[in-house]
């Protein structure tokens, strides 16, 4: 039944089959990770479609199908809209399941054995399936705990994982990393769970269940805490941005914005001494001991010199021999060089508007197969006719003589 993409890809994963339940940004990111390496990810979306589908920014109007949060993480995937609760279009997903090679799913525990599709359920009509969660707590599978079921959001995983503990100035509140790493790592480390499923089955020929949980990604993402409380008995709290056993490493104010500096290896520490023309700071604290003890005064001779610089002029003066650079904004990267030989801005169609837009591109680079984003994102059902075939038509007459009655 499961009719293969009209455009054919040249992707590593070019032969992988997923089907993709997920909605807003874990599970999205997660099949578009799959997607850029050449996977056919069918977006199986719910009636009215997923939730981030309306969500701004747009290109030109709030008329256009979708904004550019859902054009971000869905691009390169067909769509299908699905009711599991409706008997008809229930057996379409189980009999694409039939010929899948994943499913990925985040909603919350015991939502998929309410439509009586759990894992144990598919795997009778495919026991080489791979079947993916992503959760905020993880799925009693792997481990039950008391806060399954609980919702759980970027915010949410971030606070409970330790990271807003650990992040903002040593005298500010706990802070939130900017982008939505409770969503985003979870979702990295949840393909490669999937690839390493894969690769088991290929060699048994059996599927598994792959749980990947925000909390628990949080908790690795934050190792270093973790190591450190082990080790000493203290919890780390913020510390701006500087670094707890490394100097300098740290960001500095200039003329006209930011610059980071990390010179804390000796050599390092030696050419910034240099740049300085302060050969005294170089000799008086030639190792990490000697700098770490003195990390104050050091920080402010530093800061002194950067505060009347441009930032170009710090990072010109390190000659690229000590470990500099600016803070840029976003504007500042559309700029960049590297950033457009590197192929990490990527131009897509927008539906309904006049204009190409812009999503960061594939950061994963292969050197004999693609890894680009293969497209826009999908209208909502736009390739229900491609995946189906005749049993598209078929269900499509039976709806439309029901609506008659």
């Amino acid at each position: 039944m499961w009719a293969r993409s009209l455009a054919e890809s040249m992707g590593a994963l070019s032969d992988l089959r997923v089907l993709d339940l997920t909605q807003v940004l874990a599970g999205p990111y997660c099949t578009m990770l799959l997607a850029d390496m050449g996977a056919d990810v069918v977006k199986i979306e719910r009636p009215g479609g997923d939730l981030i589908r309306p969500n701004p920014p747009y290109a030109e109007s709030s008329d256009e199908p979708y904004g550019g949060y859902f054009q971000s993480v869905n691009r390169g995937k067909r769509s299908l809209e699905l009711d599991l609760g409706d008997v008809e279009d229930r057996e379409a997903f189980l009999s694409l399941v039939e010929e899948a090679d994943v499913v990925v799913e985040n909603y919350r525990a015991g939502t998929m054995e309410r439509f009586d599709l759990s894992y144990e359920t598919l795997r009778e009509r495919n026991p080489e399936l791979v079947y993916a969660s992503i959760r905020g707590f993880g799925d009693p599978r792997t481990g039950e705990t008391d806060r399954q079921g609980q919702p759980s959001f970027d915010l949410i995983a971030q606070a409970l994982g330790g990271v807003m503990e650990i992040t903002g100035q040593e005298d500010g509140p706990p802070t939130k990393v900017g982008p939505g790493i409770g969503d985003l790592f979870t979702a990295a480390l949840s393909a490669v769970g999937i690839l390493a499923a894969i690769h088991h089955r290929d060699r048994t020929g059996e599927g598994q269940y792959v749980d990947t949980a925000m909390y628990d990604a949080m908790v690795s993402m934050t190792e270093r805490a973790v190591y450190q409380y082990s080790y000493t008995g203290d919890a780390p709290s913020r510390q701006g941005n500087s670094h707890p056993t490394l100097f300098p490493y740290d960001a500095f104010e200039c003329a006209d914005g930011y610059v980071v500096i990390a010179a804390f290896s000796d050599g390092h520490w030696r050419g910034l001494c240099e740049a300085m023309d302060r050969a005294d700071l170089a000799a008086d604290y030639p190792d990490a001991a000697s700098r770490m003890a003195e990390r104050e005064s050091l920080r402010s001779a530093i800061a002194d010199w950067t505060r009347d610089l441009a930032t170009a002029d710090v990072v010109d003066a390190l000659e690229g021999q000590v470990p500099a650079a600016p803070v840029q904004d976003t504007a500042d990267i559309f700029e960049d060089s590297h950033v457009e030989d590197r192929d990490m801005l990527v131009d897509v169609e927008q539906p309904g508007a006049g204009r190409d837009v812009t999503i960061a591109g594939s950061p994963i680079k292969m050197s004999e197969t693609e890894t680009a984003p293969g497209g826009r994102a999908p209208l909502l059902d736009e390739h229900r006719a491609e995946i189906l075939g005749d049993d598209a038509s078929e269900a499509e007459g039976r709806r439309t003589a029901e609506s008659d009655d």
